[in-house]
């Protein structure tokens, strides 16, 4: 027993030193770190980490840190930016490295250097669902060679070094191989047949080792495609080099990870399409989640690999046409029952329910789509269908498989459903007892034993073949290599299941929208609650996950929309209409202190309605005495605004009422327009939980307010507006990014494309390159300030190029609406001095759609914005 205890103790004090090498450049206070899996680099604790220490190599700066590991060891790393107090600022994205150490390590002493590259988001794309799954999915038919390390050359102690070469290749055809070629005799002296040729070992990865002599060095070197017809594609970009310290005597052990083989990056095209508009033969009144099989038929003939789509949420929240805007959700995990194939609920469907499609079929294909005559003509056909075969499905086990997966979010849409519908409306604060969710409250609402229970049974009915015929589509555009891509809406209807269900999650006397650009001078208002993303955090954003892992069954590519949201988002109180009167959440906010040591002291003349009796003789003439007396009370020198008509609704509701009793001397709306301008005449906005607390408004010196005040207010309000809007937010707006984004990135495989259109804050573009975002690039919004029109051309690779989106005009459209631009497009982009027709005709559509197709966009995507009808 002692000499095994012996033995034993002397087998585990032999240990090999892990030397981690990695060039990055920081700012000051960062500082790099390595954690693993294994206790020796803190068991994924950072705090434990192993803290590298910099020096400067000709440009670059290193870091670098030795560790002492068994020489049976393996582990996981990644690395970290932290700060001195080693609170992580920013990760490498892509997998996990992986490291164990070879059988010809394990007699002890030695020691193994780590040459590794920052791993950025583009790295990680390859191993996203849509190239993984689906464009190079031909990958995974290579045979993996996992074999020992054999070296052909002896190691020679202190003459040689032993090199392993290792490098991500995502694309390469069958009889192709990957080697590594360079000035080394070892390496082929540049010959590729003399080359070292790499073995795949699974996941894109290709490696080799070499026993190269010290008198070789430094050895530079690349590496290559190389196929069994002769054909060599060498590497882009500088030679790579490899030098080591020739005074050390010891064998030195070199693992060296060299990213990505840096060839022309892979570029493709798609379209896309609201579901609604993918129209067949088949269809009940409106495109359908199987009629996709048909678009990637026609997609694939095309040469196009992407389709993507609209939100294809359920939005059932008014049972009124208007619910067909796609991107207000009732349920973030529900499908659309509008997109149902109601002649797939059954193979046994009785003949009545055929005549009765068939009928409505004759009825709602010789028009446009009808939102609220389709989607009752689906539920009535679905409800006869599963009162026939309810027992028959319910008891499937690919409905409890179903059920088991999504009960989560099932359970409480169900009930959303049913409560909806008794009570009439969606405004759950209208329910009663039910106003306030429980869970308690929810398992009494779905059990078996109530009277309403067939009811919540047909909301699981509908979601499970919605499931069933979604799956049916995504599986086959994959198997036809077509990625699908689906939308994530940036924001919810307050009248939401989601708003009931979790109520701490959103800030609901607050709506969300856009700040005013040359669209829209009062900005937009979108309706929706603003996330509480302080609350979200408290359980790693376990809803923003499980939304990600929903999209993840069907899609392989998603689109972010208004990514500028996780940044920060434009905020607006409850009472607002318009979008104009909002500030930025988070930010930081200009204190009642800060303003009074610049001398601003009047906060009531800044903060209030600037209203003088010329402005009421400008804009209602001779009338302006009748809206003064009913919108207006004289304060001071000025006019303030009713307690019963100070907020845009407050407005809108009293001239409504104005207009029942015909006491109004004009328009409705241009009453409605003037007030609301006056409303708005205001320099800062008081933050209203917050009362010592400004925020400038939008685009004050366009306000008579501003222009009225002395000049030196003017300088300092307009220096601190400037700072507000465009300096002092970023570093702010950065760290929310990235706090949010790598949880959403992290919560599926998906590629994720970032909507990055509007007033684009400085750290949006380097926060998404460092994520792996692809951004959107729509020619005629550019995001240089200075241009009318962008420049496909001058696209960098990360970004997706469209000539329009679903928020624009056709192309066609576009072009016949303003003689003056086309003018301006023909010359600065098209460069010609002609007259443009006044039509788009085919020339001037294939000559943009060109552009866009040879941009180095990694995808260019046209959208088609008609109804697709597809006769295959």
């Amino acid at each position: 027993m002692a000499n095994l205890g012996s033995s034993s103790a002397t087998k585990s004090m032999k240990s090999v030193k892990l030397k981690f090498r990695i060039p990055y450049f920081t700012e000051w206070g960062q500082r790099l770190l390595v954690c693993g899996s294994e206790p020796t680099l803190g068991s994924w604790n950072v705090k434990k980490g192993l803290l590298l220490s910099p020096f400067h190599q000709g440009d670059e700066l290193i870091w670098t840190g030795t560790v002492a590991v068994p020489c049976c060891f393996s582990c996981e790393y990644s690395y970290y930016v932290v700060d001195d107090a080693k609170n992580v600022l920013r990760w490498e994205m892509g997998n996990k490295r992986k490291l164990i150490l070879p059988p010809l390590l394990q007699e002890g002493g030695q020691t193994l250097e780590l040459h590794d590259l920052w791993q950025t988001g583009g790295d990680a794309l390859p191993f996203r669902s849509a190239f993984k799954d689906v464009i190079f999915c031909k990958s995974s038919t290579l045979n993996i060679d996992r074999q020992e390390v054999i070296l052909q050359d002896k190691l020679d102690q202190g003459e040689s070094v032993l090199v392993r070469f290792k490098i991500c290749c995502p694309n390469v055809e069958e009889g192709t191989s990957v080697y590594v070629i360079g000035s080394s005799t070892k390496l082929g002296n540049w010959k590729v047949q003399d080359g070292l040729k790499l073995q795949y070992t699974g996941e894109y990865i290709w490696e080799a080792y070499c026993v190269i002599p010290k008198s070789d060095f430094p050895i530079k070197y690349k590496y290559c495609k190389y196929g069994k017809n002769g054909c060599l594609s060498l590497e882009i970009g500088s030679t790579r080099e490899l030098s080591i310290d020739s005074s050390k005597s010891q064998l030195q052990y070199i693992f060296l990870s060299d990213g990505m083989l840096r060839e022309m990056p892979w570029r493709g095209a798609g379209v896309a399409i609201p579901m609604f508009s993918v129209r067949s033969e088949v269809d009940l009144g409106v495109g359908e989640f199987l009629d996709l099989k048909l678009l990637v038929d026609w997609a694939v003939e095309s040469g196009f690999h992407l389709v993507q789509l609209l939100p294809i949420n359920d939005t059932s929240v008014h049972g009124m046409w208007w619910d067909s805007y796609p991107y207000s959700s009732l349920s973030v995990f529900a499908l659309h029952p509008l997109y149902l194939r109601v002649q797939a609920l059954s193979e046994n469907m009785p003949e009545d329910i055929k005549n009765e499609i068939r009928n409505a079929k004759e009825c709602l294909d010789g028009k446009d789509v009808d939102y609220e005559a389709t989607m009752a003509t689906k539920l009535s056909v679905a409800k006869k269908v599963f009162m026939q075969e309810r027992d028959l499905i319910l008891d499937s086990s690919s409905f409890h498989k179903f059920f088991s997966a999504n009960e989560d979010w099932l359970k409480p849409y169900a009930a959303f459903c049913f409560l909806r519908d008794f009570f009439e409306t969606s405004d759950h604060s209208q329910w009663g007892r039910f106003s306030n969710y429980s869970k308690d409250k929810l398992e009494k609402l779905v059990s078996k034993d109530t009277s309403h229970y067939d009811t919540i049974c047909f909301h699981y009915y509908v979601q499970f073949h919605l499931h069933s015929q979604l799956s049916e589509a995504a599986a086959y555009a994959r198997a036809k290599g077509v990625i699908l891509k689906g939308d994530l809406p940036i924001g919810v209807d307050r009248n939401s299941v989601d708003t009931w269900v979790y109520p701490n999650l959103f800030r609901m006397n607050t709506s969300t929208g856009a700040p005013p650009d040359c669209f829209d001078k009062n900005g937009q208002n979108w309706g929706f609650p603003t996330y509480n993303w302080e609350e979200m955090s408290k359980d790693n954003y376990a809803w923003w996950r499980a939304r990600l892992t929903q999209m993840g069954k069907y899609f392989t590519a998603y689109r972010i929309d208004h990514i500028l949201g996780f940044f920060r988002i434009w905020e607006l109180p409850d009472h607002a209409m318009t979008g104009l009167i909002g500030k930025f959440r988070p930010s930081i906010p200009l204190s009642q202190e800060e303003l009074e040591r610049e001398g601003i002291w009047d906060f009531d003349r800044l903060t209030r309605p600037y209203v003088q009796k010329e402005f009421l003789q400008q804009k209602f003439g001779d009338s302006w005495t009748l809206i003064a007396a009913n919108f207006l009370n004289e304060y001071l020198d000025r006019y303030e605004f009713k307690e019963d008509c100070n907020t845009e609704k407050k407005i809108a509701a009293k001239l409504k009422s104005c207009a029942e009793k015909s006491l109004l001397p004009e328009s409705e709306d241009k009453i409605r327009h003037d007030l609301f301008d006056l409303l708005k005449n205001i320099v800062l906005i008081r933050d209203p939980e917050h009362a010592r607390n400004f925020y400038p408004r939008f685009n004050l010196e366009d306000t008579s307010s501003f222009r009225d005040l002395d000049d030196h207010s003017k300088n300092v309000l307009k220096r601190l507006y400037y700072d507000y809007y465009f300096h002092r937010q970023e570093k702010l707006w950065q760290q929310n990014a990235l706090k949010t984004l790598p949880v959403l990135l992290n919560s599926s495989d998906m590629l994720a494309c970032g909507e990055d259109l509007g007033l684009i804050p400085a750290c949006v573009h380097p926060v998404m390159q460092e994520l792996g975002l692809i951004g959107l690039r729509i020619q005629r919004m550019p995001s240089e300030p200075d241009l009318e029109f962008g420049n496909p051309s001058q696209y960098s690779y990360m970004t997706v190029c469209a000539p329009s989106c679903h928020d624009c005009s056709t192309l066609r459209a576009w072009w016949e609406e303003d003689e003056e631009r086309r003018h301006r497009f023909v010359y600065s982009v098209m460069g010609s001095d002609e007259l443009p027709p006044s039509q788009c005709v085919p020339d001037v559509a294939y000559f943009i759609i060109r552009q866009h197709v040879e941009a180095p966009s990694m995808w260019a995507i046209f959208p088609l914005q008609k109804c697709v009808k597809l006769w295959f």
